[in-house]
């Protein structure tokens, strides 16, 4: 991953999150030779070897600020992984996005078969809540037990999955600023949050820091989603590793379309700056959450 104008030391750090996700992914993905062996082997193929981790970085490094074990900072790393990965391959079907490219391979459902693809998609946001419940996650069950409450409602009607309806909505129905935008927080930004949240969670901390990290996930979520809408028009498939310029093609709801691409970069600069500012109360030790935020918005892939 090309830096650009981030400070180099970020690279092995994103570097080593990568491979710290990576190697809690191997150990709790299923794996085995039973009757089910084919639905391991889709949910590895859509999890394993790929991405850019970003979510696992956000957790792993949020939960560094309150000392939070590696250990289980790599578990709910892994997890919201998982959850992740189930939302692309359920977002790349026929009925959804139609993708045939992720990660620049083909897609689960042309690498298997679209009705393993819908299964593997199931299996790994099944894994994602039944990693949160396990006491390995954290020795307080009250901790598991919010861990796995608002992964929920991130998730879910009034969050990724709600994000992805008013998506399919929109390809039928033009939407304003504020709708797209409402969009974006559901669909995006409120699994950022989470797992800066998730950090803070997990080390239990004080309600005003535990905010200041929403805040600066929520800013940082809608930044992300706006660079990803400019990669997705000025892109190539191979800097994406998937289909460029499927947004415009099917009518997508972005601020790139509504707002064009100068004011759209605009608008991201300055939930940059935004989410920068809630790190304020942290200081020098979240200095590379600081630093990822110049990545996000000036990434190419």
């Amino acid at each position: 991953m090309a830096l650009s104008v981030v400070d180099s030391t970020l690279a092995p750090a994103l570097a080593e999150a990568a491979e710290r996700a990576e190697e809690a992914l191997d150990r709790l993905l299923p794996q085995g030779d039973e009757a089910q062996s084919r639905l391991y082997e889709a949910m590895r193929y859509a999890s394993l070897g790929g991405g850019k981790r970003l979510r696992a970085f956000l957790v792993m490094q949020a939960a560094s600020l309150f000392h939070v074990s590696p250990r289980a900072a790599d578990r709910v790393a892994a997890s919201v992984e998982m959850l992740h990965a189930y939302s692309l391959v359920h977002d790349d079907l026929p009925a959804m996005d139609d993708d045939d490219l992720r990660r620049g391979r083909p897609s689960c459902h042309k690498a298997f078969d679209e009705a393993t693809a819908i299964l593997a998609g199931d299996a790994l946001q099944a894994r994602a809540f039944e990693i949160l419940a396990e006491p390995d996650t954290h020795p307080d069950p009250a901790v598991r037990c919010e861990l796995i409450c608002t992964l929920g409602q991130a998730a879910g009607a009034r969050g990724m999955a709600g994000g992805q309806m008013i998506d399919l909505i929109a390809e039928a129905t033009a939407l304003t600023e504020a709708e797209v935008t409402r969009l974006q927080l559901l669909k995006t930004a409120r699994l950022i949050t989470w797992c800066c949240e998730a950090g803070a969670i997990l080390g239990k901390a004080p309600s005003s820091l535990r905010h200041a990290l929403a805040g600066y996930g929520r800013d940082l979520g809608l930044a992300f989603q706006i660079a990803d809408d400019i990669l997705d028009e000025t892109g190539t498939s191979e800097e994406l590793g998937k289909t460029p310029k499927k947004d415009a093609a099917a009518g997508k709801a972005t601020l790139v379309a509504l707002l064009g691409l100068e004011r759209a970069r605009s608008q991201a600069r300055m939930l940059a700056d935004q989410a920068v500012g809630h790190l304020d109360p942290f200081g020098p030790p979240a200095e590379k959450l600081r630093d990822l935020v110049a990545f996000v918005v000036t990434r190419r892939m």
